[in-house]
């Protein structure tokens, strides 16, 4: 007897939605950065235990948005909290609850969704304070089940799906079961190269920047040629994308290639250009271009 389970991963930016993801899957198919507000589109994650299908949707951190492409981050989020099996509501080992996560309980409340609280990141703080935060969020909503785990070091993971598993209904696997996501290959790699621009480049200049994959081509023999046109929002940004003698594009194209090669599974050559588009997170046009189409 097949099982299936629709679950949403949701919580404020930052609090490790992505890694968790890809600790579940087992592969790398969220990217992840210190910065906030690194998913911008809901990303199906898959994986099975034994009969079981656990189907994830990843979403962006849900924040007080600044920009139409925040405004349509945020609506992802709020719409993702309805009809799924599941919520998992993560949150950080700490005795407050902020703004975000009162929203996000709002929003459970609203839909009356079943919610495990998922509290990460525990490889950072003592065990006895864990306590409080547990006490805390009991208060606040008759979640499921509130499990502490670390997305990072993998503690709590198992006991975390047997929990999950208890939302399972019987059905058909929604998806075939040696797919783990149902992003087309170009949109992960053009991910990869952006998680690059928001590991090497600091402050606001990443967050106005996009990845498209304007050419993939697998040749005979076997390498793949992969072009990515990195879209940023000012002319001063694109010099600093680039960098001094072009060292920092350099850079950002190479530990890229890393990662796509380990994605793809064969040799990458990739090619980077940069361009401006001023203003794009705030023009519905560009935006739908990048591919952020509301429902």
């Amino acid at each position: 007897m097949t099982k299936a389970a629709m679950i949403t991963v949701c919580g404020r930016p930052n609090v490790g939605k992505s890694t968790l993801t890809n600790a579940l899957v087992g592969e790398k198919i969220a990217i992840v950065s210190d910065k906030p507000q690194t998913t911008r589109n809901r990303i199906t994650a898959i994986f099975n235990r034994g009969e079981t299908q656990f189907v994830l949707l990843d979403t962006p951190g849900f924040h007080k948005p600044r920009t139409r492409l925040g405004d349509y981050m945020v609506n992802v989020v709020r719409e993702s909290v309805a009809d799924v099996d599941a919520v998992l509501l993560l949150v950080e080992p700490v005795a407050a609850i902020g703004p975000q996560e009162q929203a996000l309980i709002e929003r459970l409340r609203e839909t009356d969704a079943p919610a495990l609280l998922v509290i990460n990141k525990i490889d950072t703080v003592e065990k006895t304070r864990l306590l409080e935060v547990m006490a805390l969020y009991a208060g606040q909503y008759p979640f499921r089940a509130i499990l502490p785990v670390s997305a990072k070091t993998g503690e709590g993971l198992d006991e975390l799906i047997g929990e999950m598993e208890k939302f399972a209904v019987e059905s058909p696997h929604f998806f075939p079961d040696d797919m783990i996501t149902d992003q087309p290959e170009r949109q992960i790699c053009a991910e990869l190269v952006r998680e690059k621009l928001l590991k090497c480049l600091d402050k606001e200049i990443p967050h106005g920047t996009a990845v498209e994959i304007s050419r993939f081509t697998e040749r005979e023999d076997g390498i793949i040629e992969l072009e990515a046109t990195i879209y940023c929002e000012k002319d001063s940004h694109k010099g600093i994308i680039i960098g001094k003698k072009g060292a920092m594009l350099k850079k950002i194209g190479e530990l890229a290639r890393a990662d796509l090669e380990d994605f793809l599974g064969a040799k990458v050559y990739l090619q980077t250009w940069v361009k401006v588009k001023e203003n794009w997170r705030d023009s519905l046009a560009q935006l739908r271009n990048f591919g952020f189409n509301e429902n």
